[in-house]
């Protein structure tokens, strides 16, 4: 397993894979040392995550290779269906995964999810609009939504 740290707008974030995809993607919350080196398997991870955070790709194209349970693999591919810059609700993903009964569990497996960004589990908030946990923080949802939102807020100075 191959891994580098680089940093993001939003701090500093650690990236494991090899030939099979990227198996983590986790931002630091503290400072360290950005590799020197990126790993050839991580290149192209790396190169699509300045693009996105320069606000020019809007899609991943990566080999995704997370380590879960079957359910969480199952809710993770689900966040891969909310397209860029719309939100869900957890009650919404239970749904769309079969049993609204499962809200706990898709939540949990939500909050398991180990490819930050890539597999947007920011995307998912409360039923009532509330920006709920995020294991980035919620200072980084808000910013992530932000960013991906169609509509940008303008200075008003």
């Amino acid at each position: 397993m191959e891994f580098c740290v680089i940093k993001t707008t939003l701090g500093f974030a650690k990236l494991e894979g090899d030939e099979e995809g990227l198996s983590s993607l986790t931002v630091l919350n503290n400072e360290t040392t950005i590799s020197d080196i990126v790993p050839e398997v991580l290149d192209d991870a790396v190169r699509q995550l300045e693009e996105y955070f320069k606000g020019e790709r809007t899609q991943f194209s990566l080999i995704l290779n997370p380590q879960g349970t079957d359910f969480q693999k199952r809710v993770w591919k689900a966040l891969l269906d909310i397209p860029y810059g719309k939100t869900t609700s957890y009650l919404q993903l239970s749904k769309d995964l079969g049993d609204v009964k499962a809200i706990r569990a898709v939540a949990s497996a939500n909050g398991k999810n180990p490819l930050w960004i890539i597999v947007p589990c920011h995307r998912v908030i409360g039923s009532d609009g509330s920006l709920t946990g995020y294991a980035g923080g919620l200072h980084r949802k808000q910013w992530l939504l932000e960013h991906e939102s169609p509509y940008k807020q303008q200075s008003l100075f």
